[in-house]
């Protein structure tokens, strides 16, 4: 196998793995300031936090399933280096979408934690900045169709 396609595919899936890690870092750190006030106030602590905190994974999943698909290119004229390109801007884009992600779900646990209402509304803007990631790996995926 060209190495370039290998090096393409692990760059696509930790690229996008080291998004999700910021992203759910960020949320994550909100979530425990949140249950913090809520503890310091005698109020429960919403456990629905963690949906925020995690929304970020997911990203880490798309990444994976560009890798495998880019595992499986041939090694046409040209792929590799296509591939690697492809993998890089891919899994830049994906990552982008965990991190800021992340920053979002910090922002929403925070309003979460403080008033006890939005949920609905906080998730809905997380699923919006989600769709850049699926938009990203469905179009990486007609690109690399589009190799050799």
């Amino acid at each position: 196998m060209d190495p370039m396609i290998v090096a393409g595919a692990v760059a696509c899936l930790g690229l996008s793995a080291a998004g999700s890690a910021f992203g759910t870092g960020f949320a994550a750190s909100a979530a425990v300031g949140a249950w913090k006030k809520c503890y310091a106030a005698n109020k429960p602590a919403p456990f629905i936090l963690l949906g925020l905190v995690g929304a970020p994974i997911t990203q880490t999943l798309y990444g994976m399933i560009l890798m495998f698909i880019m595992l499986g290119k041939t090694a046409a004229q040209g792929a590799g280096v296509a591939t690697l390109i492809l993998g890089i801007f891919a899994g830049l884009g994906i990552g982008l979408s965990a991190l800021f992600q992340g920053r979002a779900g910090a922002a929403a646990c925070d309003a979460q934690g403080e008033t006890g209402q939005g949920l609905t509304n906080y998730f809905g803007a997380l699923g919006i900045v989600e769709t850049v990631a699926i938009f990203t790996m469905v179009f990486t995926i007609i690109a690399l169709g589009k190799i050799g």
